[in-house]
């Protein structure tokens, strides 16, 4: 933000009360606890889930991996799914508490929605986090026919630290001839473990002051990166916004607020995918800071679901409801 004046009077007036709602977090090794405690059954979005989940399990490289499963039509074959993967600063959130997002998503595009339990740093650190997702894409893919789904269309989706694993798992599943995947959807993603420290190449004045401060997001990227020197070949993997090459990843659709700290990484990445030959649809909504779609009232907000549902429906075959 501007080291002089607040960046209060550029938020979108109908998104202020999110201030209220969202204040920033003092985050800090012994804070986490709390902080964990106070989200924990905590409820922004739009009402109770409409699609009830049911809980299935991912055998993950050092243990069971809960996922929830979201269908509106089980008898469905050969459908699109999202492998959806909750937000948190990769140090708080739970796909278990977390039922809104994915089952709104269910429900509007009417297919199935996998969120899958990542285990959270700094508890397992880097590549615990990504490898739980992965492992949740995998077992999707291999499991296709008994799931009614289509393994041709399957697209990884998720907010802030959620964008920043869907974004490693791309990168993993491109690096690792993987599954292959229909789409990306990131949301706000958290990509670039720079932004906000001293090697921060934006340092945007006008970014980052409410919600999700430079703080914060520091805490959360030292807390995952744990021991890792960030200097090999997985670097990509741990902040997407370091892999060398970007070809071969599937098509995107990136979302962000002007105010968002994560505004400018994502600007870049998103021209770095174009340059590579990926299609990319980008949005930048005025006036909106990290999270600004958690309020439901606003006009921002609505523009922002429809957005998204609309392209992700466009990239999956499928219809948005």
């Amino acid at each position: 933000m501007n080291d002089t004046a607040s960046t209060r009077q550029l938020i979108d007036p109908e998104l202020l009360p999110l201030l209220e709602v969202l204040p920033p977090l003092a985050m800090s090794a012994e804070a986490l606890p709390g902080i964990r405690n106070s989200f924990r059954g905590a409820t922004l979005a739009r009402g109770a889930p409409s699609i009830a989940p049911v809980e299935k399990t991912v055998e993950g490289p050092d243990g069971p991996i809960p996922l929830f499963w979201y269908d509106p039509t089980p008898t469905a074959k050969d459908r699109p799914v999202l492998l959806h993967i909750h937000g948190g600063g990769m140090v708080i959130g739970s796909a278990r508490q977390s039922p809104e997002g994915p089952s709104t998503l269910a429900a509007r595009l009417g297919i199935a929605v996998a969120s899958v339990e990542y285990r959270l740093a700094p508890e397992a650190p880097f590549p615990g986090p990504q490898e739980d997702c992965y492992a949740a894409l995998v077992w999707l893919a291999g499991r296709a026919a008994e799931l009614g789904i289509d393994p041709k269309r399957i697209a990884v989706i998720g907010p802030s630290a959620g964008g920043g694993l869907a974004a490693a798992v791309a990168q993993m599943a491109r690096d690792r001839n993987g599954p292959a995947l229909a789409a990306q959807i990131l949301v706000y993603p958290m990509i670039d473990h720079r932004v906000g420290g001293e090697a921060d190449p934006w340092r945007n004045r006008h970014t980052g002051e409410f919600v999700w401060t430079r703080e914060s997001n520091q805490f959360g990227w030292e807390s995952l990166r744990g021991g890792y020197e960030v200097d090999d070949d997985r670097r990509g993997w741990f902040s997407p916004s370091l892999a060398v090459d970007l070809a071969g990843l599937p098509p995107t659709w990136i979302g962000v607020g002007s105010l968002d700290l994560y505004l400018d990484e994502n600007l870049d990445y998103a021209r770095r995918l174009i340059d590579a030959g990926v299609p990319v649809e980008l949005h930048v909504y005025p006036g909106a800071v990290h999270g600004f779609d958690l309020l439901g009232a606003s006009r921002v907000g609505n523009d922002f679901l429809r957005d998204m549902l609309s392209g992700t429906a466009r990239m999956l075959g499928c219809k948005d409801e």
